[in-house]
């Protein structure tokens, strides 16, 4: 894997968790594996009825803004099994197996891997929810600049992937037109855009 920026000097926290008023009455792992675990609450409402809640437990993942001084920005296009289709997104992902690993180091490495960038400068920008209503996982925003091109370091689950360069306005014009359709990746071009950041 190619040499990665150093992580960020902090990372903002999640709000402090509240239980809304619903307690759990039981709570069991229905299935896991090494990227997830299901879990299946039993629970009580504020008002006392009882439901049954299922959650999806995923560790956090890192998702990447890499913005060159030319205002492009680089994307991944690769195919997503759950619904059939190839999708381009910005650089993301999470390592399973280095829970020791910061959101920082994650973000420069995930950044080198699938794309062959190498960032000099990278700033955490924001913390996302990708699916609160069925999932506890949390995305860490990255904004990565003055950039320099290596080799890739794809893992086998990546060998399909492709990286490319757009132009903001182009990027803009892919959200609008359906031709980009992940949430997070439409989620984290907005807010970067309402911040100025590109």
């Amino acid at each position: 894997m190619p040499s990665a920026s150093p992580p960020p000097a902090s990372i903002p926290s999640a709000p402090t968790r509240d239980d809304g008023g619903y307690t759990t009455l039981s709570s069991r792992i229905a299935y896991e594996n090494r990227w997830l675990r299901l879990r299946e609450d039993i629970i009580r409402r504020p008002d006392g009825s009882d439901g049954l809640y299922g959650v999806v437990e995923r560790d956090d993942f890192v998702v990447i803004a890499a913005f060159d001084a030319d205002r492009s920005l680089t994307l991944v296009e690769q195919f997503r099994y759950p619904i059939g289709q190839r999708l381009w997104e910005l650089p993301m992902g999470m390592w399973e197996e280095r829970p020791d690993a910061t959101p920082g180091m994650i973000a420069a490495g995930e950044l080198a891997e699938e794309t062959g960038l190498i960032a000099a400068r990278m700033d955490h920008v924001a913390v996302l929810f990708q699916g609160p209503g069925y999932s506890n996982q949390k995305g860490h925003l990255f904004l990565a600049r003055d950039l320099t091109a290596t080799a890739t370091g794809r893992e086998t689950t990546e060998q399909d992937m492709i990286a490319r360069s757009f132009p903001l306005a182009e990027v803009e014009a892919m959200i609008c037109d359906g031709r980009i359709s992940c949430m997070v990746t439409i989620a984290a071009i907005g807010l970067l855009r309402m911040k100025g950041l590109i």
